[in-house]
C-alpha cells in the first residue's frame, strides 16, 4: 500500500513537470509581455493614444478624460493634463479630431456637482486634480488618486463592458455622477434608475459618427441612499427616469473607509437589451482582480503572436507597446448574440464573420493592415467581411467608418489595397466576386479624375493629394481584375492607375497642382503645405506611387538622380513650420508623423541603394520613437504609427500593399519570431546587432546567401528563418545589382488620354464641344449613345454640335501604342430657374446681413438654436472680422444681383462645413453647380462653421462676362 501511494506521489511530480515544461514551451505562457507595454507612450505630445483599459480589439475602452476638445484632447486624455473629469467608457486611440468618450461616470465626496468645470481649476465642477505619480496602467488596467477626493479609481475592461472600482474615504457623502452630455453632439439621451444598484439608458449622439448609438445597462454593488437626474443642469425632484439632449445625473451613499463601491457597465450600438446581456454574459460576477487578471492573459494571448530577443529594454518597451496600440482597433462592433448597428443605422445580424468598425484605412492600409496579413490573417478576413455586408447594406465601401456610419473622412478609397492585399496573400475566404464589384463601383464616378486624368486645383481642394491615391486605388483595381481574369477591366484600370503622372511637372521635377485648362498653378513651392495637399506638401506627395515605383524613377530621372532627389527629401530644411505643412516628424522633408511619408525610406532599395534605406530606417526608428508619453512623433492613428515601427524594427517593411513582397531594410533584435496562425515559425536573426553595426553586410534564407533586398510574403507562410550579418559601414555591393532590387510592374505603353474643350458644358441653346489629343498622331473615335468607343466609331474631324443634353465618350487611338481609357464629357442644356425674382420689391442696400456664433457645432444647421454673439452688416461672405480662430460660425443673409440672363456656375470652398441657399432652398453644400439665371435679384443665404485648421470662406461664381471670381460686394445687398 506504501509502495503504491509512493508511485502515486512519483506519478503526480512526473503529470506537474510534465505540465510546467509544456508551459514553459508555450508562445506567451513563458514570458509576461505585458511588462513590456507602457499604456502611457504617445499619450503626450501628438500621439493621441489614452491609457485605460481595453481587451484587444475590444468594444469598450475605459479610460480617463481630462479634456472635452482640442486636437490633443483627440483621445479625451492628454499627459501634460492635472484634473480628470471622469471616466467613460469608449475612446479612439490616436485619431486627429475628438470623438467618442461616451457615458461618464466621476466618484466624488462631498456636495454633488454636476458640471465638469474648468480643467485648470477643478473647483469649478466635479473634476479633481491628480498626479501622475499616483496613477498606473498596463493592457486591461488602470488606476488613479483623485486627490480631490482621496478617491481610488481602478478601471478593467471584458470586449464589450467597463468595471469600475472606487476606494472611498469614511464619508456621510459620497457620489458617482453619471454624464451623459460629456463631449460630443447629443441628438438624443435618457436614463432610468430601474433599482436602487442598476441604471440603463441611451446616449445618441453626432460628431465625426452622424449617429452613434450608446446603450448602456450599469450594475452597482453598493446600493443607493438617494439619486437625482438634472436636465439641462437643473435637478428635478421626484424623477426616476428622463429624456433629452443634456442629462446628468447622480447616486449617493455613505462609505466606510477604504470602501470600494464597483461598477459594471455594459454598452450596445442595439438597444438596452443588448447591453445588458453583453455585461450578463461577460461579466457575471464581482470579482474585479480577475478581468484584470484576464484581461492581462488576452494580451499576453495576443502579443506572444510576435517574440523578441535581445535589444535593450527600451526598444522592447516600444515594440510591444506599438504591438499593443496596432489591436486597439478596429473594435468589435456586435453584440454577444451578433446582433450590430449596419451602416444604415438598422440592426442586423452577424452571420459568419464577426462585424467591427472604426476603419482609419487611410492611415492603416500602410502598414497596420499589412502587419496583420501575416500575424492575424482570420481577424483580416473579419474585416474584409465587414467591409462588404458595409457594401451589401449600404451600396459603398466604407471610407474612415465609424460607429456604423459613413464618415467619408479624408481622401482615397484604401479598402481597394486591403482586400487586394489580403487576396494576393492567399486570405480569400469571402465572395471575390462581389469584393471585385464593390471596389469596382467605387472608383467608377470620380469628379475631373475619371475624365480628365487629373483633378483641378481650381475645382477642389487636396488635388494633387488626390489624384496620387486615386491612381494607386486605381491600380488595386486592375490587380484584383487580372486575379479574377477581367481582361478589359484589367487594361482600363491600369491605364488609370498611371493618372499620377499627370500631375508631374518634369521642369521643376516635383508633383504640381494644375489649372483645369491644364496650366500649372504658379507660385509653387514644394516645401509648402496648401489647400492642393492633404496633410502634406509636394515633397511628401511626389513620391507616392506606391505601385509604380520605377515608373516615378523614371519621370525623376533615372536611379541616380531619383537618389539625389531622395538625400535632398531627408536633408532640406524648410522656412515652413510643421503647423504651416501640416505634418509633424520632420527630417528634412520626410515627416514621419504622417502616413504619405511612411514607405520613403524604403524606396532607395529600388533605386540600388538599399544601405541608404539602412540609415535612414535607423535613424527614424531611433529619433521618432521613445518610450515617454510623447514617443510618437504624430498621431498614432489606430496603429499605423506602431505597425511602421513593428515592421522597421524587425527589417522590412512592405512598400505597396497589393504587392506581396516586403523590402528588407535595418533589423534592430537579435532575433525575432512571429508564430504564424499555419502553426509556422517565421523568424529573423540580426548576428552582431546594435546602435553602431546597423548596416547589412549579408543575408541567407534558410541557410542560402540571399542577395535581393526582397522577400516574398511565401516566405513568411513557409516559416523561412532570415539571417542577417550586421555591421558598421555599408556594404554598397549587397542588394545593388539591378537584378536584386525590388520592381513595381511594367505598365503597357498607352496613347496619350485626349480632352475636350468647350465653354458649354451647360447651354441654353446648343453647345460646340472640340476633341483634342496632345499626341498629334494619335486619331480620336468617339460616340454620343453611350457606347464604348472603339476604332470603328466614328471619327473625329471637326467640332461636334449638340442640341440635347448628350454624353459624348471618346478615346485616342494610334497604331504603335494601346488605347486610351475612355473619357467622357456630359453637356447639359438647361432651362432658366423658376426662382422669385426680388428685383423692384424694396430699397435694397450694399452687404450682407450676418449672425456671429462661437460655438462648437458639427453641422451648420445647430446655428439656428443658438444665441448669435454679435449682429451686423458685411460687404460679402468674409471671415475676416471673427473675434477667435475655431470653434466659430456665420449665417449670411442677402440677395444676389444677377446682372445679365444666361449660365452661371457656383462654388464653394470651406475647410470644415457649410450650406449654400438659393431662393430659400439648399442649393451646395460644396464643390460646384451650374444654373441658367435670369437677370435680377435672388435671394442668397449661407450657413458655415469652422472649427480650426486652415481658415477660409471662398464663395465664387462665375457667367456671362463674368470670369472665375469671389461673388464681389457690388453683387450682394440686402433689403434695409
Amino acid at each position: 500500500m506504501r509502495r503504491n501511494i509512493h508511485n502515486l506521489k512519483f506519478l503526480q511530480l512526473l503529470l506537474l513537470l510534465l505540465v510546467i515544461l509544456t508551459s514553459s514551451s508555450t508562445p506567451g505562457i513563458r514570458e509576461d509581455y505585458t511588462k513590456h507595454v507602457n499604456p502611457f507612450i504617445g499619450t503626450g505630445g501628438h500621439g493621441h493614444t489614452f491609457p485605460g483599459a481595453t481587451v484587444p480589439f475590444g468594444m469598450v475602452q475605459v479610460s480617463p478624460d481630462t479634456r472635452w476638445e482640442d486636437w490633443d484632447g483627440s483621445s479625451g486624455y492628454h499627459y501634460s493634463d492635472n484634473t480628470i473629469m471622469g471616466f467613460s467608457q469608449t475612446h479612439l486611440s490616436g485619431t486627429g479630431a475628438p470623438e467618442y468618450c461616451d457615458v461618464l461616470f466621476m466618484p466624488t465626496v462631498g456636495k454633488v456637482q454636476l458640471v465638469p468645470g474648468d480643467e485648470k481649476d477643478s473647483k469649478t465642477g466635479y473634476r479633481s486634480t491628480f498626479s501622475h505619480t499616483n496613477e498606473n496602467a498596463s493592457p486591461g488596467y488602470y488606476s488613479v488618486l483623485l486627490d480631490d477626493y482621496n478617491v481610488k479609481a481602478e478601471l478593467t475592461a471584458t470586449t464589450r463592458s467597463g468595471f469600475h472600482r472606487y476606494t472611498f474615504p469614511e464619508s456621510e457623502q459620497s457620489n458617482i455622477i453619471i454624464d451623459l452630455k460629456n463631449r460630443d453632439h447629443v441628438l438624443e439621451s435618457n436614463i432610468e434608475f430601474i433599482s436602487d444598484t442598476e441604471i440603463q439608458g441611451l446616449r445618441k449622439s453626432r460628431r465625426w459618427a452622424k449617429e452613434q448609438f450608446v446603450y448602456f445597462y450599469a450594475k452597482f454593488t453598493k446600493p443607493f441612499e438617494s439619486y437625482g437626474i438634472a436636465i439641462n443642469d437643473t435637478l428635478v425632484d421626484g424623477i426616476h427616469k428622463a429624456e433629452g439632449e443634456h442629462i446628468r445625473a447622480f447616486v449617493k451613499f455613505k462609505t466606510k473607509s477604504n470602501e470600494k463601491v464597483l461598477v459594471k457597465v455594459g454598452i450596445s450600438a442595439v438597444d438596452i437589451e443588448g447591453a445588458k446581456r453583453n455585461l450578463e454574459e461577460e461579466n457575471s460576477a464581482w470579482n474585479f482582480d480577475k478581468v484584470v487578471d484576464d484581461a492581462k492573459d488576452e494580451w499576453n494571448s495576443f502579443l506572444s503572436k510576435i517574440e523578441v530577443e535581445g535589444g535593450t529594454e527600451k526598444q522592447k518597451r516600444i515594440f510591444y507597446t506599438g504591438l499593443y496600440h496596432t489591436a486597439i482597433a478596429p473594435n468589435i462592433f456586435m453584440d454577444v448574440d451578433r446582433r450590430y448597428r449596419g451602416v444604415d443605422h438598422q440592426i442586423h445580424k452577424a452571420e459568419g464573420f464577426t462585424n467591427y468598425t472604426v476603419f482609419s484605412l487611410w492611415d492603416t492600409f500602410r502598414a497596420n493592415m499589412p502587419l496583420y496579413s501575416i500575424i492575424d490573417p482570420a481577424r483580416y478576413t473579419d474585416w474584409i467581411r465587414t467591409f462588404l455586408e458595409m457594401y451589401k447594406i449600404g451600396e459603398k465601401l466604407p471610407q474612415w467608418e465609424l460607429a456604423g456610419n459613413y464618415t467619408g473622412v479624408m481622401i482615397g478609397y484604401h479598402t481597394h489595397s486591403v482586400i487586394l492585399d489580403g487576396y494576393a496573400k492567399g486570405i480569400r475566404d469571402y465572395d471575390e466576386q462581389l469584393a471585385f464589384e464593390a471596389m469596382k463601383k467605387r472608383m467608377a464616378n470620380i469628379s475631373y479624375y475619371k475624365d480628365l486624368g487629373f483633378i483641378p486645383a481650381d475645382k477642389v481642394s487636396g488635388s494633387v493629394s488626390m489624384v496620387m491615391e486615386y491612381a494607386y486605388n486605381d491600380w488595386s483595381v486592375a490587380q484584383m481584375a487580372k486575379w479574377l481574369n477581367k481582361k478589359e477591366d484589367f487594361q482600363d484600370y491600369s491605364k488609370r492607375a498611371q493618372f499620377y503622372k499627370n500631375m508631374f511637372d518634369a521642369e521643376i521635377g516635383f508633383m504640381r497642382p494644375k489649372h483645369s485648362d491644364r496650366s500649372w498653378i504658379s507660385p509653387f513651392d514644394p516645401t509648402e503645405g496648401s489647400e492642393h495637399f492633404v496633410e502634406g506638401n509636394s515633397y511628401q506627395y511626389s513620391l507616392f506611387a506606391p505601385h509604380d515605383v520605377n515608373g516615378l524613377i523614371d519621370l525623376i530621372g533615372g536611379d541616380t538622380k531619383f537618389i539625389s532627389w531622395m538625400d535632398t527629401l531627408f536633408s532640406k530644411q524648410s522656412v515652413h513650420d510643421e503647423t504651416a505643412i501640416d505634418a509633424t516628424g520632420l527630417i528634412g522633408q520626410y515627416a514621419h508623423g504622417n502616413e504619405p511619408s511612411h514607405h520613403m525610406a524604403y524606396l532607395y532599395n529600388y533605386a540600388g541603394a538599399p544601405w541608404k534605406t539602412q540609415a535612414i530606417v535607423q535613424e527614424i526608428l531611433e529619433t521618432m520613437y521613445d518610450d515617454q508619453p510623447d514617443g510618437l512623433s504624430g498621431n498614432e492613428d489606430c496603429g499605423q504609427m506602431s505597425a511602421w515601427y513593428i515592421l522597421s524594427a524587425m527589417g522590412f517593411y512592405q512598400v505597396c500593399p497589393g504587392t506581396p513582397e516586403y523590402i528588407i531594410g535595418s533589423p534592430i533584435f537579435d532575433k525575432v519570431t512571429i508564430h504564424l496562425e499555419n502553426g509556422k515559425q517565421f523568424s529573423v536573426h540580426a548576428k552582431n546587432v546594435s546602435s553602431e553595426n546597423r548596416y547589412v553586410q549579408s543575408v541567407s534564407l534558410n541557410g542560402a546567401n540571399y542577395t535581393k533586398s526582397w522577400f516574398s510574403h511565401d516566405a513568411i507562410l513557409n516559416g523561412a528563418e532570415l539571417v542577417f550579418e550586421m555591421g558598421p559601414n555599408p556594404n554598397k555591393t549587397w542588394g545593388a545589382a539591378f537584378g536584386d532590387r525590388p520592381a513595381s510592374m511594367k505598365f503597357e505603353k498607352t496613347t496619350v488620354l485626349p480632352y475636350a474643350v468647350t465653354s458649354d458644358e451647360y447651354f441654353l441653346h446648343s453647345a460646340k464641344v472640340v476633341l483634342m489629343c496632345d499626341d498629334p498622331g494619335a486619331k480620336i473615335h468617339y460616340t454620343t449613345d453611350g457606347s464604348r468607343p472603339t476604332k470603328n466609331s466614328p471619327l473625329y474631324t471637326e467640332p461636334i454640335i449638340l442640341n440635347t443634353t448628350t454624353v459624348v465618350r471618346f478615346a485616342s487611338f494610334s497604331d504603335e501604342l494601346a488605347a486610351s481609357v475612355p473619357v467622357s464629357l456630359k453637356v447639359e442644356k438647361l432651362e432658366f430657374e423658376p426662382y422669385k425674382n426680388y428685383e423692384g420689391t424694396g430699397k435694397f442696400e450694399k452687404g450682407l446681413k450676418y449672425k456671429y456664433y462661437h460655438a462648437h457645432v458639427m453641422d451648420e444647421n445647430d446655428l439656428d438654436k443658438l444665441e448669435p454673439i454679435e449682429k451686423g452688416i458685411l460687404p460679402n461672405f468674409t471671415i475676416d472680422q471673427r473675434k477667435r480662430e475655431d470653434y466659430i460660425g456665420y449665417i449670411y443673409s442677402g440677395y444676389l444681383d444677377v446682372p445679365r440672363d444666361g449660365v452661371y456656375t457656383f462654388s464653394i470652398k470651406v475647410n470644415d462645413k457649410c450650406t449654400l441657399y438659393l431662393d430659400g432652398k439648399e442649393f451646395l453644400h460644396g464643390g460646384y453647380k451650374t444654373i441658367a439665371l435670369k437677370k435680377g435679384k435672388y435671394k442668397i443665404d449661407q450657413k458655415y462653421f469652422q472649427l480650426g485648421a486652415r481658415k477660409f470662406n471662398i464663395v465664387s461664381w462665375k457667367g456671362p462676362g463674368i470670369e472665375e471670381q469671389e461673388i464681389p460686394a457690388r453683387a450682394l445687398c440686402h433689403i434695409k
